[in-house]
């Protein structure tokens, strides 16, 4: 498992198993996590290369996206870790999609 997994995980368990709770559904488990973060799921985690290759696949299979919005908060993330992933956005994954 990769560094961003593992970080961004317990935040992120954190944060949508409470709301889970408000709201009667289970709470998120590992399984659920690492199906959303797949090819095929909404959450971009992972390395700027994956993050950036599954922008560029879900474009392709949109017909063409011109945006992304990141959310970027989580319940466990430390302010150097927020800004080393803009940090990572900015100077490794944009120019993967900019060529």
């Amino acid at each position: 498992m990769n560094q961003q997994r593992q970080e961004f995980f317990p935040g992120y368990a954190e944060t949508f198993t409470r709301i889970c709770r408000e709201r009667g559904w289970p709470p998120v488990t590992r399984a659920a996590f690492d199906a959303q973060r797949g090819a095929t799921g909404a959450l971009l985690v992972g390395s700027p290369e994956e993050v950036a290759e599954k922008i560029r696949r879900h474009s392709e299979s949109l017909g063409g996206i011109s945006r992304v919005t990141f959310q970027m908060d989580n319940a466990q993330m430390n302010y150097a870790q927020l800004m080393r992933s803009i940090e990572l956005i900015g100077m490794r994954m944009s120019p993967l999609l900019n060529n």
